[in-house]
């Protein structure tokens, strides 16, 4: 559903992206990893249409999205095919919009429905990601960061999307709250059919979410394949230091363990 050709960026002489190619089928799932600066987000942000790139071409369902500035009707289409969730959800959601009235904004830019239509879909919506009638009464201070995220989730749903970038999404979670997050994801995949670009650098969750993993170097690829692939026997320098830096079981840290030791 997805194909990227050759996707270019470059910020005067600077080259954040540099031909990244890859493809994503129905309802898959696909991690691009890397560390900070390694073109990623750029490129996420390309795909969901947020920058315009310098080169190349997305290719959503066959069609070829227009790299210039899109009209009104041209970004309600996009945005019906491709929603994006960020990592801060507090500063993606209006902190005086209660968490229902921004569903509920949500669901009526998107789709035409009677009010108690709109009801039941925030409510459908809610369900869908673990909330509830409480939550929907809530501002967003009065949430946690992980019910948060949740409305983030719910409201990038609402459009119906073919594809969901999630640009580092878990990453400002607890652990136990992240483990939640993919399970979350995981669930909506598999009910809806969702496809999943998954942008991160953490290598622990690529393997719980995701088919494929695609490994960004100063803005270009230097390996792509299946994650037991690629995470089990990586190629490239690059991603074997990546690999390598995975915490092992039994794995202590070094200051506790001196701590411990004393």
């Amino acid at each position: 559903m997805l194909e990227v050709r050759n996707l270019r960026k470059e910020y005067g002489e600077f080259v954040a992206v540099d031909e990244v190619t890859f493809a994503l089928p129905e309802q898959g799932a696909l991690a691009i990893v890397g560390e900070s600066g390694s073109g990623k987000t750029t490129t996420a942000r390309m795909i969901a249409g947020l920058e315009a790139p310098s080169g190349g071409s997305v290719v959503v369902a066959g069609e070829e999205r227009p790299a210039g500035r899109l009209r009104a009707r041209e970004r309600r289409v996009r945005a019906r095919q491709i929603q994006m969730v960020f990592q801060d959800p507090y500063a993606s959601l209006d902190r005086r919009q209660r968490v229902g009235d921004a569903l509920a904004e949500a669901v009526g830019f998107h789709q035409r429905l009677p009010a108690d239509g709109v009801r039941a879909r925030v409510a459908e919506l809610l369900d869908m990601v673990g909330l509830d009638d409480r939550q929907a009464r809530a501002l967003p201070k009065a949430l946690s960061g992980g019910q948060r995220q949740r409305v983030a989730i719910a409201r990038a749903l609402a459009a119906e999307p073919r594809l969901l970038i999630l640009d580092e999404a878990i990453a400002a979670l607890d652990v136990s709250i992240q483990a939640q997050i993919l399970t979350l994801l995981r669930r909506i995949r598999t009910e809806t059919g969702t496809a999943l670009l998954f942008i991160t650098h953490d290598l622990g969750a690529v393997r719980h979410i995701s088919d494929e993993v695609l490994v960004m170097q100063h803005g270009r690829v230097v390996e792509h394949g299946p994650v037991a692939t690629v995470l089990g026997a990586p190629q490239h320098p690059y991603t074997q230091r990546l690999v390598a830096s995975i915490p092992k079981p039994g794995w202590t840290p070094r200051r506790r363990a001196e701590r411990a030791a004393a």
